[in-house]
C-alpha cells in the first residue's frame, strides 16, 4: 500500500496559513466587535486544527512508508475484532459520562445566568447527541 503525503503536505501548509492570518487578523482588528471580534480566534482554531491532524498524518505515512512491516502490523490490530469492540465499549461509557457531565454543565449555566444563548446552545447539542443515541438504537434493533 501507497501512503501518500501529497494532500496532506498541502492541508497543513493551508492550515498554517488560516492559523497565521487568524492572529495577525486578532493582533490588526483587536478591538473589533460583532463578527469580526471571533472570527480571528474561529480562524486560528481552524487552522491549529487542520495543521494538527494533517501533519500528524504526514508524520504518520513517513513512519509506514519506512517501515512497512509495523504499518502491515497497526492494520491488522486496528481491525481485529477484540481491539474493536474494546474501542466501542470504550465509547459507550464515554457515551455515558458524558451524559452527566453535559447535564451537571447546562445546570452550573444556568445557576451562573450564563447568557441565555449559551445554555441554550448547551442544551441543544445535549439534544443532538440524545436524539441521535435514539436513532441510531431504533436503526440498529431494526437490522438484528
Amino acid at each position: 500500500m501507497e501512503y501518500k503525503i501529497g494532500k496532506y503536505v498541502l492541508f497543513t501548509v493551508i492550515g498554517f496559513a488560516i492559523g497565521v492570518a487568524g492572529a495577525v487578523l486578532a493582533k490588526v482588528y483587536g478591538d473589533a466587535e460583532g463578527f469580526m471580534a471571533v472570527l480571528p480566534f474561529i480562524m486560528i482554531g481552524i487552522g491549529a486544527g487542520a495543521f494538527g491532524q494533517n501533519i500528524g498524518t504526514v508524520f504518520t505515512n513517513l513512519t509506514y512508508r519506512k517501515n512497512p512491516d509495523a504499518a502491515r502490523q497497526i492494520k491488522i490490530d486496528t481491525k481485529d475484532e477484540r481491539n474493536v469492540a474494546i474501542r466501542n465499549q470504550a465509547k459507550g461509557k464515554a457515551y455515558d459520562l458524558m451524559i452527566y457531565v453535559f447535564g451537571v454543565l447546562m445546570l452550573v449555566y444556568a445557576l451562573m445566568q450564563v447568557e441565555l444563548w449559551v445554555t441554550l446552545a448547551l442544551v441543544a447539542a445535549y439534544l443532538i447527541v440524545i436524539f441521535a443515541n435514539v436513532f441510531y438504537i431504533s436503526r440498529f434493533n431494526k437490522n438484528m
